[in-house]
């Protein structure tokens, strides 16, 4: 990740905005790995007192029940701050990246795929929280307990501190070639269990398929293949996994074993490792407290190797080009006419024109429906309206503004679109029609529904205004009707109907355009339509 590059731009303006959690975390870790030195050495004394003939005052014993406990509360303590520091951190990337949401161009999201741009939010910042609480953070206090531990060891024994230093490496790379052929080993399961959960949806979709060509043995074999696959991925992984535990316990007892049989060589106190038998007993303890945090080193940098793919590409969406926020002034209600496209050209990024010198004029409260063959242009022309695009020649105003400049905090005053389909938000039927706008409360929302037809469907549900969308079975024609109250909801100058009765029947259709002429009163309403319905038929048509 490059110190200078946005992502690290947006983690340092995050750390910076709490400081408090910062440093108090680093605190934490730096205590609870001090303390954790501490009962090992309350030990130590106890049992050079124990060995010289001496008893073990009561206030030593407490003492060192006190520094386990301590050292668990620290402990527990550093997991809780690091856990918040990651919450933090995640919290501040993803209100980052929802800002540049914002500022991103229309093209963006018509050439990028929503399900990639959706995994920034979720795989994405999920893999920078890891690479913070399961990474760096995490590695940088298991690193400083492995180094204040061979501090200690080399302290109290400098022969055994060498043999530690010779064994940590060792042990550290045995760990990671386990730890790097475990996951091979897992990955190869996931993808054979995926392969089995495709080839069983698949078998009983095209089950009378297979039964008439007689594939079932060519169907079965396929999927013992996959079968053992996965067998034998899962028994790679247990095979690494029952052996690495022995080899440490071996390689712990090795080591404790050389220190024992140096330690009895001297036939006194003193030892020609310079230890006594109470240092023996702490040096034990800290040699059985090395081999934990080596392992989780080893988990933390497959963590940070694992989260540098996600780094690279939330990298790249914070670096992606923005457009310029609208800055202009507002346009005037009394500005007439309402709509002016003068000369128009544009065309989509790499494509062929779409607009070819466009001109026309809607007048303030003239309705008129735009009529042409797929591919003309004409939902182009309220994507230009709406200041998603900026035309590559001629000028598109609104009131008297150039639509591009229009303030985004105007624009739901100003136009109420409603598209074929209705698009729910997670919420209530409410927030549907008031998609949390804070200056739209339960009022606005009611009168919206009332206008359409829909007040009394919506209060005879459980909750009535407050049922969650997903529970509030409304038809295909009621949500079309929620559609245009969320479109009414602002009391906009203007409503964009984008063939809004394409996808209903003849009933429902009339039901919606009953609703419709409600909304459309005292209002500007521009419509785009491949079929002319009847009502239309008076309206000013505009070929494209």
């Amino acid at each position: 990740m490059k110190r200078d590059g946005p992502l690290g731009a947006v983690l340092r303006r995050v750390m910076a905005a709490a400081p408090a959690a910062s440093v108090l975390t680093v605190l934490v870790i730096l205590l609870s790995v001090a303390a954790a030195l501490f009962p090992p050495l309350v030990l130590e004394r106890a049992v050079n007192r124990l060995t010289a003939g001496q008893g073990v005052p009561l206030r030593l014993a407490l003492l060192y029940l006190g520094l386990i406990a301590l050292s668990g509360v620290l402990e527990s303590g550093q997991n809780v701050m690091i856990t918040v520091f990651g919450q933090k951190v995640t919290h501040g990337l993803r209100s980052a990246l929802c800002a540049k949401l914002r500022r991103l161009p229309a093209g963006y999201f018509t050439a990028h795929d929503s399900g990639r741009i959706a995994s920034r939010f979720v795989n994405d910042v999920d893999a920078v929280d890891s690479l913070f609480t399961n990474g760096i953070v995490s590695m940088f206090a298991d690193a400083c307990r492995v180094v204040s531990i061979l501090t200690v060891i080399f302290l109290k024994s400098l022969g055994l501190g060498l043999l530690m230093l010779l064994v940590t490496p060792l042990l550290f790379w045995m760990t990671r070639l386990f730890q790097k052929r475990m996951l091979r080993a897992q990955l190869d399961n996931r993808a054979a269990i995926g392969k089995v959960n495709s080839h069983v949806p698949e078998t009983i979709r095209n089950i009378r398929m297979i039964h008439v060509l007689a594939r079932e043995p060519y169907m079965e074999r396929r999927y013992d293949d996959y079968i053992g696959e996965s067998y034998r991925a899962t028994d790679q992984s247990n095979v690494y996994d029952s052996l690495y535990s022995p080899i440490v316990l071996f390689i712990s007892a090795a080591v404790i074993s050389v220190m024992m049989v140096g330690a009895a060589m001297g036939g006194g106190v003193r030892t020609f490792f310079g230890i006594s038998v109470g240092t023996a007993v702490a040096v034990i303890a800290y040699v059985g407290k090395v081999f934990d945090p080596l392992e989780s080193i080893g988990m933390e940098i497959q963590n940070i190797q694992s989260a540098v793919a996600g780094v690279r590409r939330i990298d790249e969406f914070l670096a992606e080009p923005e457009r310029a926020l609208p800055q202009g002034a507002p346009p005037r209600e009394d500005a007439d006419p309402a709509v002016c496209f003068d000369r128009v050209r544009f065309a989509y990024d790499g494509g062929e024109e779409v607009l070819r010198g466009l001109s026309f004029a809607v007048r303030r409260g003239e309705a008129v429906t735009f009529v042409g063959r797929t591919g003309a242009g004409k939902s182009t022309v309220f994507r230009l309206l709406l200041g998603l695009y900026r035309p590559q020649a001629g000028q598109v105003t609104v009131g008297g503004a150039e639509a591009a400049d229009i303030p985004d905090a105007c624009k739901r005053r100003l136009f109420g679109y409603v598209e074929q389909s209705f698009h729910p938000a997670e919420g209530t039927v409410a927030d549907q029609i008031t998609l949390f706008d804070p200056a739209l409360g339960r009022a606005e929302a009611e009168q919206a529904a009332r206008l359409v037809g829909l007040h009394e469907s919506i209060a005879a549900l459980e909750q009535g205004y407050d049922t969650p969308i997903g529970r509030a079975a409304f038809s295909q024609g009621q949500l079309q009707l929620l559609s245009i109250a969320r479109a009414v909801a602002a009391s906009p100058r203007m409503l964009l109907l984008d063939e809004i009765t394409a996808n209903l029947d003849s009933d429902t259709e009339r039901r919606v355009l009953d609703a419709l002429e409600r909304a459309a009163a005292g209002r500007t309403v521009l419509s785009i339509s491949h079929r002319l319905q009847a009502r239309e038929r008076d309206r000013r048509l505009i070929e494209m």
